[in-house]
This record gives structure tokens, sequence and C-alpha cells, in this order.
């Protein structure tokens, strides 16, 4: 064999070699597209959004440790807001929220805090400077934000008495206040 018979062989083999590495590259690069996209467009790991199921979430109250369940809240309409003492427009939102309790807990509301705070004294430090007089519960685990999949903080979902969610509010406006109270209002007037 020449060495030029050689080398035209080699390059054949390195040529079909290398084909050969690209092709299972482009697979596994395919494959791997593949799996994200199932991961990212799978029900289970987008964002709980208005018309969604109010997915299951357990956490314990602040003042007691209580455990408290979404589901103890079936057959009310529920405003469930997530919040952080390092959250700055929660300061904004605790006022609110309490005008919404004392305005709508007659008529069926039940506001319920959820507190993503890694501990309980970071939640209450952040309390003594903005009460609140609805039910509050911490989440240090985070379960509760994973399975709602939070899009910003704080977060709220009114909730209707079926289980389903109404509205997704993503952080805190003093402009949405008038539109939070007019969803409120319908999801209450319905039975």
């Amino acid at each position: 064999m020449t060495a030029a018979t050689r080398a035209s062989t080699a390059t054949t083999a390195s040529t079909a070699t290398t084909a050969s590495t690209a092709a299972s590259v482009a697979d596994a690069c395919c494959r791997a597209l593949l799996a994200v996209a199932t991961l990212v467009l799978s029900p289970a790991a987008s964002a709980v959004g208005s018309g969604d199921r109010a997915p299951a979430c357990a956490a314990r109250l602040l003042d007691d440790g209580a455990p408290l369940q979404l589901d103890d809240f079936r057959g009310r309409v529920v405003y469930l807001d997530f919040w952080a003492s390092w959250c700055t427009p929660c300061r904004e939102s605790f006022p609110f929220m309490n005008e919404l309790d004392r305005e709508f807990r007659d008529r069926g509301l039940a506001i319920v805090g959820v507190s993503v705070d890694k501990t309980a004294e970071a939640a209450r430090d952040f309390l003594a400077r903005y009460p609140a007089r609805f039910a509050l519960a911490l989440d240090a685990a985070g379960t509760c934000p994973a399975a709602y999949q939070l899009a910003g903080m704080p977060s709220s979902y009114l909730v209707d008495r079926n289980g389903v969610v109404r509205a997704v509010h993503a952080g805190f406006r003093s402009s949405d206040k008038a539109e939070i109270r007019r969803q409120v209002s319908e999801a209450l007037a319905e039975r």
C-alpha cells in the first residue's frame, strides 16, 4: 500500500469517525433539548395561572406552629399571598390586605399570608413593623412557593370557593388595588 493510499484510507476512516461522532453528539443534544422542553412545558413545571386548580399547600401557622392547609379553606374565597421580610412591596401590601380583610371577611373572604422567610424570627420582625389581621404561616422549606412557581415577590392568588385560581398578581402596586377589590367582590358574589 502506497503512502497516498494509506493517507486516503486514514482520511476516509477519520471522516467516517468524525461524522459518526457528530451524529452522536447531535442526537444527544436533540434528546437533551427534548427533555428540557418537556420539563418546561409540563403543567407541573409551569407557573400556576388563572383557571388552574390551586395546588395543595401546607405550612405552619406563625403564632402557634399548627398546620395550615389551603384545603382547610375550601368553600371560602381565599386571597393567598406569598411574602417575605426582605420584600419591599410587601410593606405596602400588608396594610391593603388588612383593608381587604376588614371589608370582605364577613362575606366569606379568607386572607392567608405565607412567609417564605428561612426563620420565624425574620417573619415576626417584619410583622412587628407591619402587623396583619389575617392568617399567617411560615414555609421555610419552600414547598408552597415551589408548587405555585412564583413569578415575583409578593405573589398573590385569588382562589374561588371551588379551589380554582381566579387571578394572579406578581408584585404589588397601589394602582392594582381597585382591580383586586373588584376581583375579590366578583368571586364572593358567585355561589
